[in-house]
């Protein structure tokens, strides 16, 4: 990659809509929390922390995702942990963010599901004001917990219906297909929400083709086995359902042993709505900006594809449609301003 298209890269408008909020604790964070809350951490160092970042597969991601959780305790807690993500998303040019959180993971150790919404809320409506950085929040329910915990947290959410946008669906994807949550997603489409799920990730095509055919999502965080079945990929194009994909994620979970091996190209090839996001940035190595900047390091991607997947971020995302035009005009002009040598 030249420098011209990695300053592009870096610098044009952009959203993420595949970011767990829990995700995006950095080491540094969860100690200083910690100390704050007076938890007790099985590790003795921000750098033997670290060291446990080396996963063969999504479960063992989990077990230390968890254990981050853990420190999360009062609103304020809340609060710094999405300010620290907000002022990172800042600064790689993101314009809108669609942020997954994950209640039950913390109703469960009794912290009340309004300090956790309330603190993340505020984050992001004092980031809208600071920075100008739209968004919205994606309750996400834990596969691997039953549904009927999801429709518990469901309730607990409906009085705080104004503070999210749409439910997700995330954690183990082996062995908990979409159809184990057809209820409480229905229930949820009643209600006028916005409906998004990780599929075709670890689990397979088949699972992707269920989420949109019993699920009846809007959107596919992850995708990119959708490959594997040619029938279900034409029908990914057709209809343009979006994939949040998340390149440093893919690799760091052992999806594809390397970023050249990554299938991002094929993706674009196959005429499908992509996107790039950093799914768990503090754990899988970098945030939007370095996803954007690994992959166009390491495959055939051009101006156009950036000036693409800029597009497609926006195009997928969960806005009033007077917004969504208002930020391709501005992706449109950030990369004719390039094109004519003209700064933005």
């Amino acid at each position: 990659m030249n420098d011209a298209l990695r300053h592009i890269v870096q610098q044009m408008p952009k959203a993420e809509l595949h970011i767990h909020i829990e995700g995006s604790l950095e080491p540094e964070l969860i100690f200083a929390l910690a100390q704050r809350n007076q938890i007790a951490l099985a590790y003795e160092s921000v750098d033997a922390l670290r060291d446990a970042y080396a996963f063969s597969d999504l479960q063992s991601f989990l077990d230390v995702y968890y254990a981050g959780a853990s420190v999360l305790c009062t609103e304020q807690d809340f609060y710094d942990m999405t300010q620290a993500y907000l002022l990172r998303a800042q600064a790689d040019h993101v314009r809108h963010v669609e942020i997954f959180f994950d209640p039950q993971t913390h109703t469960a150790r009794g912290v009340p599901f309004e300090v956790v919404i309330h603190g993340i809320d505020r984050a992001l409506q004092d980031a809208r004001r600071a920075y100008g950085i739209s968004g919205g929040l994606i309750l996400c329910f834990l596969r691997h917990l039953s549904e009927a915990d999801a429709f518990a947290t469901l309730e607990q959410a409906l009085p705080h219906r104004d503070k999210f946008i749409g439910v997700g669906l995330d954690s183990s994807e082996r062995d908990h297909p979409p159809e184990k949550f057809a209820r409480v997603f229905a229930q949820c489409r009643k209600l006028g929400l916005h409906l998004v799920a990780h599929a075709g990730e670890e689990g397979p095509p088949a699972y992707i083709a269920t989420a949109l055919d019993v699920l009846q999502v809007e959107r596919m965080d992850h995708g990119v086995r959708c490959l594997e079945d040619p029938a279900l990929t034409a029908r990914l194009a057709r209809e343009q359902v979006p994939l949040t994909v998340c390149p440093l994620s893919n690799v760091k979970l052992r999806v594809v042993q390397r970023m050249a091996d990554h299938n991002l190209p094929a993706l674009l090839e196959a005429g499908l709505m992509v996107t790039l996001n950093s799914d768990d940035p503090a754990y899988f190595g970098g945030y939007l900006n370095d996803n954007f900047l690994a992959a166009f390091e390491a495959l055939p991607l051009t101006l156009g594809d950036a000036h693409r997947l800029a597009r497609n971020s926006f195009a997928a995302a969960f806005l009033d449609e007077p917004l969504r035009q208002s930020w391709l005009a501005q992706v449109d002009a950030f990369f004719a301003a390039q094109a004519s040598g003209t700064p933005c």
